[in-house]
């Protein structure tokens, strides 16, 4: 294919896959919007009047990075895995690989879908949360990188759990028994500082500890790991995770057997 038929191929994808979530957007964009107002009133407002500053912020202030970027992975990986799966079982996703569209474009225009719905559910996450605290950000550039690759790392593996997944139920397993205790276990609600030096070694190897203090280095200036070490994991976990998934849609793995 040529380079003009590549581009059309991969905006026909991303547009399926961003009409498709905004058809329904009552379903997709308005419940994490409620979910984390709930979380900035309870966590935020009533429990943490009673906790106090933490790193010399509000627990409001503290909190908001962490529930921005748990929407962010929540959603990205939520509807790549969701509309893989859909499309593997009616057959669309054969349909395109026996056409001439290469799989690294196919990789893209799902990977690309999830990011949009990912990033806008942030956005909109973002948007809410100014009306219980101002932010203001210290470092847009790593602010706007960490969400990014984050976004693109969950909708990549969201995408690897559709491929291997044989039903409904396999797609909602990775999320309810590894993503959901990740994420609430990765600094969201607390700094590692508070944990004994066993838990913050243990803690350490949480990815999402990584991203979530990076995205949080972004917007307050201050993390309990470093901004470089969250950059290096997410590159190497985006590089990996890519590569893998091209592999198995090449080798039609789940797919074509």
């Amino acid at each position: 294919m040529k380079a003009a038929q590549k581009l059309t191929a991969f905006k026909t994808i991303l547009t399926k896959e961003v009409m498709r979530f905004l058809r329904i957007w009552v379903q997709t964009l308005v419940p994490p919007a409620i979910t984390m107002t709930l979380y900035f009133v309870i966590f935020g407002n009533l429990i943490g009047s009673q906790i106090g500053d933490m790193d010399g912020f509000k627990y409001i202030e503290y909190i908001i990075p962490g529930l921005i970027m748990m929407s962010v992975i929540t959603n990205s990986y939520s509807n790549v895995v969701s509309t893989f799966f859909t499309a593997k079982m009616f057959g669309h996703i054969q349909e395109m690989l026996i056409s001439p569209v290469p799989n690294h474009i196919i990789l893209m225009g799902y990977i690309g879908g999830g990011m949009a719905r990912g990033l806008m559910v942030g956005l909109i996450v973002t948007l809410v949360s100014l009306f219980f605290s101002s932010l203001t950000i210290q470092h847009p550039i790593i602010t706007i990188a960490i969400v990014v690759l984050t976004s693109m790392l969950f909708s990549i593996a969201g995408l690897i759990n559709a491929i291997y997944a044989k039903s409904f139920d396999d797609i909602t397993i990775i999320p309810t028994f590894v993503l959901t205790p990740l994420t609430y276990l990765g600094g969201v609600f607390y700094s590692i500082n508070m944990l004994s030096d066993f838990w913050q070694n243990v803690s350490l190897a949480n990815p999402v500890l990584y991203m979530v203090n990076g995205f949080r280095y972004g917007i307050l200036g201050v993390s309990d790991i470093s901004p470089v070490a969250s950059f290096s994991l997410l590159a190497v976990f985006v590089i990996a995770l890519y590569g893998y998934a091209y592999y198995l849609l090449k080798k039609g793995v789940g797919i074509r057997s």
